[in-house]
């Protein structure tokens, strides 16, 4: 089951960003990405958080239509970005897909960016999603297809990541070591169909990147 979870960052292209939710079996609105679901007119399975930052017209709406609301108290230990993640893990979602995940507060971003770890961590497909930029976060191995025009970033996480390979894209790696702080693993880009990515050891962010 594919969830997609609509963060209270960004979204500059809902055209793009509808085309997620085509494929979605469960929608969740993390507290104020309600605004994003009411651009896209799409009503969410369930919206969560501590209802702080979601507009009164918005929360009114959605609970007029029935949406399964779960609150909390705005002094917790968790965002409402990863509380939507945990009800996507244990409602059994194989896919999590966050839109809205980066904006202009730099700390939500980067602690959005570290929840593909939490979802990696339940054996879940992660992947935060823009108009310009996919990011995954890997160990062991992927298939890429090609996309036309777009950048393949590989950076390690949490250390070294050893053992990095990869065909089909125009600069190789064969058992490279790639290190945190490192540039090395930045703006390949696609020389076949489709690029096979390997780490055997440590995890890699995979970053898909327009210009």
């Amino acid at each position: 089951m594919t969830c997609v979870i609509f963060c209270g960052g960004r979204i500059d292209d809902y055209a793009h960003a509808e085309e997620y939710c085509k494929k979605a079996e469960l929608v969740i609105s993390a507290d104020s990405g309600a605004r994003h679901c009411r651009a896209l007119d799409i009503v969410p399975d369930i919206l969560v958080g501590d209802f702080d930052s979601i507009d009164k017209s918005d929360y009114i709406g959605l609970k007029a239509a029935g949406v399964e609301m779960i609150g909390y108290p705005a002094e917790k230990d968790m965002t409402d970005s990863e509380l939507a993640v945990e009800i996507a893990i244990n409602r059994g979602c194989s896919r999590v897909i966050l839109l809205g995940a980066i904006g202009s507060r730099l700390d939500h971003s980067i602690s959005n960016l570290f929840l593909l770890k939490k979802i990696h961590d339940a054996n879940v497909e992660g992947i935060i999603a823009d108009e310009k930029n996919e990011i995954r976060l890997i160990s062991g191995s992927i298939r890429l297809k090609r996309k036309d025009g777009v950048f393949v970033t590989l950076l390690p996480v949490a250390g070294s990541a050893s053992g990095v390979s990869t065909r089909g894209l125009y600069f190789p790696l064969e058992g490279a070591v790639l290190e945190l702080g490192s540039s090395l693993g930045v703006s390949n880009r696609f020389s076949e169909e489709e690029a096979y990515i390997e780490v055997k050891e440590g995890l890699l962010l995979v970053i898909l990147a327009k210009e």
